[in-house]
């Protein structure tokens, strides 16, 4: 009887996923805004282009898009992934050439993460449209803090055609990022699911002060989503799903993500290299049975199954994954609608499978992803502390949707 509960439950959540794709689509992004109010306002303007392959309105790249428009499109830069999403994670990106446009392609993940004042001259405005994940160590947004700090130092008007936050804009949960573990992957002090739109996100950095800018004034233009409300989660919005990197081919895997990517910070590997990076989390040493999982999984209510799988080198996706062509034993999971609390459930789920594996190890990239040394130094009870609250109060006067 469990087993057929659990296959229900599995296509129920399926065919969840197959209904969005059909549903008729309830959100207008801000590209598709731009296109239909703001092109007027791109006469005569040489524009510069921060995409990833998520920009895209339905099945079409907003590079091409505008250029079928007619408008001067003058340089591209590249986030992590590259600009049409040719590098796997973490892969260094290198300047290049558009091979459908012959535009230049500026890196910003290589040794530049900023556009240079030579980047620029040619360029009077950048427009960044990628889609985001609601993760504060998504790298995304740390591109975007850049692109606000260069547009501010070298006087270029920025526009943030704004994207849903796929969990949603009233989920916000984890620590708030501590002054001692900022880096690329915590740009912010914001906690680990922070419940913006990079929109909101661009307006709340600019606001609070949290942009280097030497007294430089950025210039920062919203183009607001219609149609989209706090409550929605990616399923409610009739979007397409684009995987914003390799490895989060859907919407549950982003969702489960904001709490399973902290395994990254771990020996245990995050399940690079399978079917289900970041739903399949293991090592050869983890020992662990169902019943030993069944507490966790029943309080956020998620599927949890014992597995035993083979990491393989995938090309774009997974080079080099942790125990390449080794039997790793630990457990694959699976979302239902009524999923709670991702980031919490990680975190529960990092100190019961550390436990359960011999000669598991933290890395230091724990606390750049956590944001703090709570994650290992905490007992009992997971408390985010009072800086959570105050950036309850303080995200309020920057949302622009409700």
């Amino acid at each position: 009887m469990k087993y057929i509960t659990v296959l229900i439950t599995l296509l129920l959540f399926a065919d969840c996923e197959a209904q969005t794709q059909s549903t008729e689509k309830k959100v207008k992004i801000g590209a598709e805004v731009l296109i239909e109010k703001h092109l007027d306002k791109l006469d005569g303007k040489r524009v510069g282009l921060v995409m990833n392959p998520t920009a895209r309105i339905e099945e079409t790249h907003m590079l091409d898009t505008l250029i079928s428009l007619g408008i001067n499109v003058t340089a591209l830069f590249a986030p992590e992934h590259g600009f049409r999403g040719e590098a796997g994670a973490g892969e260094r990106i290198e300047d290049g050439v558009d091979a459908a446009t012959g535009l230049p392609v500026h890196s910003l993940y290589g040794n530049t993460k900023k556009p240079s004042a030579e980047m620029l001259q040619n360029v009077d405005l950048l427009i960044f449209d990628m889609q985001d994940v609601g993760a504060r160590f998504y790298t995304y947004n740390s591109t975007m803090k850049h692109i606000l700090e260069a547009g501010a130092e070298f006087d270029k008007e920025v526009w943030i055609l704004d994207r849903p936050n796929p969990a949603g804009g009233d989920y916000v949960s984890g620590w708030v990022l501590e002054e001692e573990h900022k880096s690329f992957v915590g740009s912010y002090p914001i906690p680990v699911a922070h419940g913006l739109t990079l929109g909101e996100l661009a307006l709340m950095a600019k606001g609070e002060g949290w942009l280097e800018i030497n007294g430089y004034s950025p210039n920062v233009k919203v183009i607001e989503m219609e149609g989209w409300n706090r409550v929605m989660k990616w399923s409610e919005t009739g979007l397409n799903w684009f995987p914003p990197s390799p490895n989060l081919p859907s919407f549950e895997h982003a969702y489960l993500y904001l709490g399973t990517c902290l395994f990254e910070g771990t020996t245990l590997s995050e399940g690079r290299g399978t079917p289900n990076p970041f739903l399949t989390i293991g090592s050869p040493k983890t020992f662990i049975n169902l019943s030993e999982l069944r507490a966790v999984s029943e309080k956020y209510s998620v599927i949890i199954d014992t597995v035993s799988i083979v990491p393989r080198s995938i090309p774009g996706k997974a080079r080099y994954p942790k125990y390449e062509d080794e039997k790793i034993f630990g457990v694959k999971i699976n979302a239902t609608p009524d999923t709670q609390d991702p980031v919490r459930f990680g975190v529960e789920l990092v100190n019961l499978l550390m436990e359960k594996t011999e000669d598991a190890e933290y890395s230091d990239f724990i606390y750049l992803l956590a944001g703090t040394k709570k994650i290992i130094d905490e007992n009992g009870e997971i408390n985010w502390g009072e800086e959570f609250e105050e950036f309850l109060i303080k995200r309020k006067q920057y949302l622009i949707y409700r």
